[in-house]
């Protein structure tokens, strides 16, 4: 009766929600960028959802030049006026909320796409296989920041939509040839094999069988390809081939870092937005790593 006992107890492993919840009690770092991160999107949110009810957003796009370069509490500007005579704090909270809300929706194109194709490919394997990872490995050496650049040029009439399916066209290799390599390593187990001599289905296999196995290096992967897109987006915008002129966005903000005037004696213009999406990529990424040692740490168990 002990040892069934016994038996039970090694079999009950725990949940991925617990070993994750105590990988963040055991590190104070990214428990304090947890709750950062999830305070400044919970604001963010609240802020935009404001606006639009109120309708105040129309206001924030208005130009009033009479306005232009308030200091920071003048008028009753949190964060001061730029140039044009809009909120910097009212174009932070929407610029914040556009590049999260467009990182997130590339970064979930990208997983979802780059973790069918990998897992096809590497399940069926031959032809497929190698024609697919040749035109993989063509996609990876392109160099896809000089496309979209060329793009923006020529297609002066592109809009967000736009913006979010160039980005994703060309950032889905690198999660394809992660799953591709996991799932190689994941389809030669007993468990697979035993799943074909029964006679189950290759999409049982794939999504019931392979894909939960590897789903670790996904989530992880994902967190660090949210920090990866939203650096591109705000990159492009502030080199003027992001979103469109209009858009409020944290590179609109750093863009105007390019004058030397507001570069140096203007700071409350462009400072906020560069503190922003530092804070913002440490958090993700402490976030990412502490859920890279949790699930590593469930998967050897």
């Amino acid at each position: 009766m002990t040892e069934q006992k016994n038996n039970k107890a090694v079999t009950n492993y725990p949940s991925a929600f617990s070993v994750v919840a105590r990988e963040f009690k055991k590190d104070k770092i990214a428990l304090t960028a947890f709750i950062t991160l999830s305070a400044i999107v919970t604001f963010v949110i609240l802020f935009n959802i404001y606006i639009r009810i109120t309708g105040l957003k129309a206001e924030y796009h208005e130009v009033n030049i009479l306005n232009r370069f308030l200091l920071p509490g003048e008028d009753g500007y949190l964060l001061g006026t730029d140039a044009g005579g809009h909120s910097v704090f009212g174009w932070l909270m929407m610029g914040i909320g556009n590049s999260m809300l467009i990182s997130l929706v590339v970064t979930t194109i990208v997983i979802s796409f780059g973790t069918l194709v990998g897992l096809v490919i590497s399940y069926y394997g031959g032809k497929i296989d190698n024609i697919v990872m040749r035109f993989v490995d063509f996609l990876t050496i392109l160099p896809y920041l000089m496309i979209i650049i060329v793009f923006v040029s020529i297609y002066r009439g592109y809009g967000v939509i736009s913006f979010i399916f160039m980005l994703s066209a060309l950032s889905w290799m690198s999660i394809t040839r992660l799953v591709r390599s996991k799932a190689l390593s994941e389809s030669r187990r007993d468990y697979v094999l035993a799943s074909k001599t029964m006679g189950t289905s290759d999409f049982s296999i794939m999504f019931k069988g392979i894909l939960p196995n590897i789903a670790s290096i996904i989530i992880v992967e994902a967190t660090l390809l949210l920090v990866i897109n939203m650096g591109t987006e705000v990159a492009l915008t502030y080199l003027g081939f992001g979103l469109p002129a209009g858009t409020p966005s944290i590179g609109t903000l750093l863009s105007y870092a390019k004058d030397a005037d507001i570069l140096v004696n203007k700071m409350y213009i462009w400072l906020p937005a560069a503190l922003s999406i530092l804070v913002i990529a440490l958090c993700i990424n402490y976030i990412g790593q502490a859920l890279r040692r949790a699930l590593d740490a469930r998967q050897r168990l």
